[in-house]
């Protein structure tokens, strides 16, 4: 017997084995195909697809054959690496001098007939085989050679494939840590920085309290600018600590939500806006959701109807509707509308699409990011329909649990 000769980049080859994770795996059905196929073409008992290591040969896939590895010496895929732009051929092992005395020849194997196809990358590293084995003796033809070597190719494509999904999951993996980083420090740093606006909030009311008769106009109003300016901050502040706690919503913390009971809260909220009337249409009595997230995403929507109207009278109806597995809500106004370009970006974090409110204030661009956000983290989609002039419909859903 003639032991088999490492291959002449074989430190390379190994590393390139060993990058696709595949010794040692659960059978596959991809696998398993090839095998299949490659029996039936070459119309052998036995096809295997080989990978061969350092010390052994091992078999992803078997067809016909029962044990799922071999010693490296005394294996013929070793053999067959060495060549690896050609189908390795053995028509007769028993007056072959690299195999009559091989164990897998002249033991219960009974290996006869050998063909491999050496699975190799597109720099022609070999990784292993698809081979065919009989018992007897055989010469394949040359479209049999081709197909095995097809049947090869495409095993490689495989073990590509597979790779590309290791380096995806590793890259989402990734992704994610840097998500779950930068959300931290978003609710870290925006925790951070709310006690030392409430003090110059405060700071400013003492100064107003106290000194402001003996400030002039012009500095009493420097003053309310900074006490303005610590509002409009803060406001954006709560709003980007929503945004970041968002994606920490419990999905399964549902509770009961009372149709009456939400009306009646915001009539209560809301009745000190002036010629604003809210209306409730519900074919449900109640819905089971995370009661907070609903609420605030509800809010956000009536705030911004508020906010963005040229109407005397303002006019916002909510319809909550249950479906098979969601419910589906619909707020409409009847405010100023929005274009149909900016329909497009005022789900994106920091896009203001109007200077002002009816109100002079500027927005911060996170309240619709936020409520885009809450909605997909409770399983739900969220859509805007809008006539400029002539209002506003938001439809979202939210999963039934």
């Amino acid at each position: 017997m003639i032991a088999p000769d490492k291959f002449i980049k074989e430190n390379e080859r190994i590393k390139l084995l060993k990058s696709y994770s595949i010794l040692d795996t659960l059978p596959e059905s991809d696998y398993d195909n090839l095998t299949t196929l490659a029996s039936q073409i070459c119309e052998t008992p036995i096809a295997l697809i080989t990978f061969v290591d350092e010390n052994r040969q091992w078999f992803k896939s078997r067809k016909g054959l029962d044990i799922s590895e071999t010693p490296r010496d005394i294996s013929f895929c070793a053999h067959a690496i060495n060549n690896p732009n050609e189908v390795f051929e053995v028509n007769d092992a028993r007056k072959d001098p690299r195999f009559y005395d091989n164990p897998t020849v002249d033991g219960s194997n009974n290996v006869v007939f050998y063909a491999g196809a050496p699975i190799k990358n597109l720099h022609g590293l070999p990784l292993g085989t698809i081979c065919v084995i009989d018992h007897k003796p055989k010469i394949l033809t040359e479209e049999q050679k081709t197909a095995l070597q097809a049947l090869a190719d495409q095993t490689m494509k495989l073990l590509e494939l597979r790779l590309n999904k290791i380096e995806l999951e590793k890259t989402l993996i990734a992704l994610k840590k840097k998500n779950d980083d930068l959300e931290r420090f978003a609710y870290s740093a925006a925790h951070d920085l709310k006690s030392p606006l409430a003090n110059i909030s405060g700071l400013s009311d003492f100064f107003t309290d106290n000194y402001g008769d003996s400030i002039d106009k012009e500095g009493n109003e420097v003053i309310n600018l900074i006490k303005s300016s610590t509002v409009k901050l803060k406001e954006m502040i709560d709003n980007l600590l929503l945004y970041s706690k968002s994606s920490l919503l419990d999905k399964e913390n549902c509770s009961e939500v009372f149709i009456s009971d939400l009306e009646k809260d915001f009539s209560n909220l809301y009745i000190f806006k002036d010629n604003c009337i809210i209306t409730f249409k519900a074919t449900v009595n109640s819905i089971c959701v995370n009661k907070g997230a609903f609420e605030q995403i509800l809010n956000n929507l009536v705030t911004n109807s508020i906010k963005y109207t040229d109407k005397e009278k303002i006019k916002i109806e909510i319809i909550i509707t249950e479906e098979h597995d969601f419910y589906k809500i619909i707020v409409t106004d009847n405010g100023i509308g929005i274009s149909k370009e900016n329909q497009k970006v005022i789900f994106n974090l920091f896009t203001v699409v109007d200077s002002v409110d009816r109100f002079g204030v500027k927005g911060t661009g996170i309240g619709l990011a936020t409520v885009k956000k809450l909605v997909e983290d409770l399983g739900g989609t969220i859509s805007v329909h809008s006539e400029v002039g002539k209002g506003s419909k938001f439809i979202f859903t939210l999963a039934r649990n």
